[in-house]
């Protein structure tokens, strides 16, 4: 067993109810499609799993070959002076090589599909002899998954034989999982020892789109590095890392415990690394968003937020915020007006009714109902304030705009792709339909 060695939309958008600012529950924005952007997640696809036997096509049955009787003519039939004696063995003879001949034709089909591999009805394309094929092993494959990556790609003509070969060196608790550069052509027994000796990739990069959530970041970590989506999420906890990011500290008070909007979203490079597992991602993107987002200080701007709007805020409620934003606003321009009206909508009393938080608690879009009867901490048409956690790893423009949000009078807005409409009134918000 090799050992360590899904984007949702971006605003969900949000239904507002009748009223102005002084309504119940008025809410925030409309919903609106999808903007594109990265791909989701994905929880992470792999590598097929173990190779399959080949079938014989060796079925029940005989081949027979039909005789001829010879009919002995009697005494007084009169000879033909031209026909040879023993001329009658002629057609005897001649049935006979076509019985063997059959026979040697159907022992030529059938017989290579009883060998490993040897099922012949497509020839299987092999890598190019000296050419580099990069291949990656996810954590807890077996041989069978190994092999089959390896037949996959063009580095071994034989699952059988390799899998024989593993089983001979009893190398498959030793194998690796990570990323390999190997040369078409090595054979078996050298694939193995490569694999036992651990990665030897140097381009290890993690790509994580601003926007995303933690499984998804677990799902690309496994695609891109290896490592095992649930490895990952189990040692995504703010209180194993608290100790050396002391602004996590309100990320582990909270029953989640999770680290839910600090990995901060970017290109990594891990091809230093000799061996990378999932506390080693985490360490870097928590070293970046220390590097990124500390100098805005969110600890302060949410002090300034407090007197300005008259509640009450620490640093990751700025950095909630910041990942609602994240999945409302389409482009930067629209980032410090969504952000005031969330922040309007607190001052007020009023419920954030956005969409998008829902979205992220159930993993998909939300329907009307859901929207409006399901209870679930996550839901602001119906819970006050903000949502437990971020919902996601929001960028650094939307937390800047969280940090200091434009001054408006807004309490609506329907954005889409190509429109938006903030809105002061209900009506006016209204009207963005019409």
């Amino acid at each position: 067993m090799a050992t360590s060695s899904d984007r949702t939309p971006r605003h969900g958008g949000s239904h507002f109810s009748t009223g102005g600012p002084s309504a119940a529950a008025p809410s925030a924005s409309t919903p609106s499609p999808a903007p594109s952007g990265p791909a989701q997640a994905p929880r992470p696809a792999g590598p097929a799993g173990g190779a399959t036997a080949p079938r014989s096509a060796l079925a029940s049955g005989r081949v027979s070959a039909r005789t001829a009787a010879t009919r002995r003519t009697g005494a007084h039939a009169p000879s033909d002076p031209r026909t040879p004696r023993g001329g009658g063995r002629g057609p005897v003879v001649v049935i006979a090589l076509v019985a063997v001949l059959a026979l040697a034709a159907v022992a030529f089909v059938l017989v290579p599909s009883l060998l490993p591999g040897g099922d012949t009805t497509e020839e299987h394309q092999l890598a190019e002899k000296g050419t580099e094929v990069t291949i990656t092993v996810p954590d807890g494959s077996g041989a069978a998954a190994v092999a089959q990556i390896l037949y996959d790609n063009g580095l071994i003509s034989d699952q059988s034989a390799f899998l024989s070969e593993v089983r001979r060196t009893e190398a498959e608790a030793s194998i690796k999982s990570g990323s390999y550069l190997i040369v078409a052509g090595t054979d078996d027994s050298d694939i193995i020892s490569l694999l036992t000796e651990g990665p030897n990739v140097s381009t290890a990069q993690l790509v994580v789109p601003e926007g995303f959530t933690v499984s998804q970041i677990a799902a690309t970590a496994e695609e891109s590095l290896g490592i095992a989506s649930a490895d990952f999420l189990a040692q995504a906890k703010a209180s194993a890392y608290v100790g050396d990011y002391p602004f996590l500290a309100a990320a582990a008070e909270e029953e989640s415990d999770s680290l839910e909007g600090y990995l901060f979203p970017k290109t990594y490079d891990f091809s230093s690394e000799a061996n990378v597992t999932a506390d080693t991602v985490i360490r870097a993107m928590l070293d970046q968003y220390q590097t990124e987002v500390g100098p805005l200080d969110l600890d302060a701007a949410a002090a300034t937020l407090s007197e300005r709007y008259g509640i009450d805020l620490d640093g990751h409620d700025v950095l909630t915020m910041a990942s609602i934003v994240e999945r409302e606003a389409v482009t930067d321009e629209q980032r410090g007006k969504v952000a005031s009206v969330f922040y309007n909508r607190l001052r007020d009393g009023m419920r954030l009714q956005s969409d998008a938080t829902l979205t992220y608690s159930l993993g998909r879009a939300a329907t009307a109902e859901e929207i409006n009867t399901l209870d679930d901490p996550y839901n602001t048409n119906l819970r006050e304030g903000l949502t437990p956690t971020p919902v996601c790893s929001p960028s650094l423009q939307s937390i800047e705009a969280a940090c200091s949000p434009d001054d408006t009078d807004f309490y609506y807005f329907y954005i889409t792709q190509d429109t938006e409409q903030f809105s002061e009134t209900y009506d006016e918000h209204m009207q963005a339909y019409s």
